[in-house]
């Protein structure tokens, strides 16, 4: 993804898992029992401080609206290095849709024009949840 924060971070082998640490993870899960699609969007440091979050409410019954400028924007505000995103399944299924891969590769391009890793898409469900980076999709 080029050179930045991330990769100073990777190099240094804080990011060598590509599981979040456990207290990134817990922040998303809650959006798992909402009765719609919302997303989340957590904005961190190199060192995974928080530095913003923001949650989306649902614009319709059965998907979730990524307003990208919003996200872009949040992301310079908060000058973080790294975004981790997060919707959830209703259904109870966390099986990413075919638009949640094109969603999920629309934003990782839009950050990586502003030198920020998406570092993981998870998508939460009542039985789990399964992120893209633990797939070898970011």
């Amino acid at each position: 993804m080029g050179t930045g924060l991330f990769e100073e971070r990777a190099n240094r082998g804080a990011c060598a898992a590509l599981d979040l640490p456990d207290a990134v993870l817990a922040r998303f899960l809650p959006i798992a029992t909402a009765a719609q699609e919302v997303a989340a969007f957590g904005y961190f440091d190199p060192e995974w401080r928080l530095l913003a979050m923001r949650h989306l409410p649902p614009r319709c019954v059965d998907a979730v609206t990524i307003p990208f400028r919003t996200i872009v924007a949040d992301a310079l505000a908060s000058d973080c290095a790294l975004v981790v995103m997060a919707h959830n399944h209703p259904s109870g299924d966390p099986t990413p849709s075919a638009a949640d891969y094109r969603l999920t590769r629309r934003i990782a391009q839009a950050l990586q024009f502003i030198d920020v890793a998406l570092f993981d898409h998870l998508v939460i469900a009542a039985h789990g949840y399964r992120s893209f980076r633990a797939r070898g999709l970011l």
